[in-house]
């Protein structure tokens, strides 16, 4: 058993200062000891897969990172750890906690989590050793973790069991309230435009140190084909992901953020509004293009229709939203978006269909991200 301090110190002095997760008991008291620790940035996440995309987004702004949750998250966290950390080569340092672990009896939700919690890591390709139990393992084992990182790109896991961390207590202050942001209803009702010509529309307005993230599917492909630039990334997989990206990056960088999302993959992750919400960065402007089906994949209907991202935006802490659904509306809101502290969301209805002939990002994921995080940090 160690204090939560000793692993944390040399943890910051290694550069790991940037701390995502989801709470599990047995984390408890290192969680407790990063929320209090004023040399660690700490964003506590609705589910175990925004917190690796947030932690992704925090990568590419310069961040040495690491996230947290138990083994039941593992689950949760598996399709962006394959489908956002590995193409695009983003390092993390997870720590996972061993719910049902070597001879401990728990509930009975964790008992087959628990048999097959090391193997998953292996199926997945992620090297993992024990959390250190002594104070003198936890060098040597961030040592491997960063050699294994650097050499990979890929993340590095750390299974932590029940007492491998001494208890320690909350201190932590209660969240700030902030009074209600302002929607504006932009909608004219007539003729939708097609998501092609949004995507023109939004890059007419950006300023150069813009940085946009266009969730996967046939909105990265559109962005990619109509300008492809190093301040762009074109999200592969892990739907949903693209505005947990989005506030890593935010947190960490004065440029504008920028994130292009659709109706089906925001519906896929909407914990991810609370989380923008209550972090409330001021650079970050959450673009919904909502044609209310899923394009990539036939034109099957979401459940968009019948949704307000805007009036969700605000109930979760956004600072502005807007609806619109044609072009003057829509150029209005985004300029407003730009020109005042956020977060804001603008959510513009359009049509379903694509550009004809649609091809993919012919730049390799892991390409794009560090040409993407090297416009960042310039």
């Amino acid at each position: 058993m160690i204090a939560g301090q000793a692993f944390l110190d040399p943890a910051v002095r290694s550069g790991v200062d940037f701390f995502t997760g989801v709470p599990c008991s047995f984390l408890t008291p290192l969680i407790n000891r990063v929320i209090a620790d004023p040399a660690i940035a700490y964003v506590g996440a609705t589910s175990e897969g925004e917190a690796v995309a947030i932690a992704s987004g925090a990568w590419l702004a310069g961040r040495e990172t690491a996230v947290m949750f138990q083994n039941s998250g593992l689950g949760n966290a598996i399709n962006p750890l394959t489908s956002l950390n590995f193409p695009f080569r983003i390092p993390t340092l997870l720590i996972c906690t061993w719910r049902a672990g070597p001879g401990l009896e728990d509930e009975p939700q964790h008992e087959r989590m628990g048999e097959i919690t090391p193997q998953l890591f292996d199926t997945i390709g992620i090297p993992h050793r024990s959390f250190p139990k002594s104070e003198e393992a936890v060098q040597p084992v961030l040592d491997e973790a960063r050699a294994a990182m650097d050499l990979t790109g890929l993340p590095f896991a750390l299974i932590m069991e029940k007492g491998d961390v001494a208890d320690e207590a909350l201190d932590a202050e209660p969240p700030a309230f902030r009074p209600r942001g302002s929607h504006e209803d932009k909608t004219a009702g007539g003729r939708r435009p097609p998501r092609a010509a949004a995507l023109e529309w939004l890059l007419g307005l950006l300023p150069e140190a813009a940085a946009v993230i266009a969730t996967t599917g046939k909105c990265g492909r559109e962005l990619f084909t109509i300008a492809d630039r190093p301040q762009h990334l074109y999200q592969v997989g892990s739907m949903g992901c693209a505005p947990g990206m989005g506030l890593g990056v935010a947190l960490n960088v004065g440029n504008p953020v920028v994130v292009v999302d659709g109706d089906g993959a925001l519906l896929m992750k909407m914990g991810t509004l609370a989380t923008i919400g209550a972090c409330a960065p001021e650079n970050l402007v959450h673009i919904v293009l909502d044609n209310a089906v899923h394009d990539s994949t036939g034109g099957q209907p979401t459940v968009s229709a019948n949704v307000s991202f805007a009036e969700a935006a605000i109930a979760c802490g956004y600072r502005g939203a807007y609806s619109c659904d044609e072009g003057g509306g829509f150029e209005d809101s985004v300029e407003s978006a730009l020109g005042r502290a956020g977060p804001h969301l603008v959510h513009m209805r359009i049509r379903p269909g694509s550009m004809a002939s649609l091809g993919r990002p012919t730049v390799k994921p892991s390409d794009v991200a560090r040409r993407f995080k090297a416009f960042l940090a310039s």
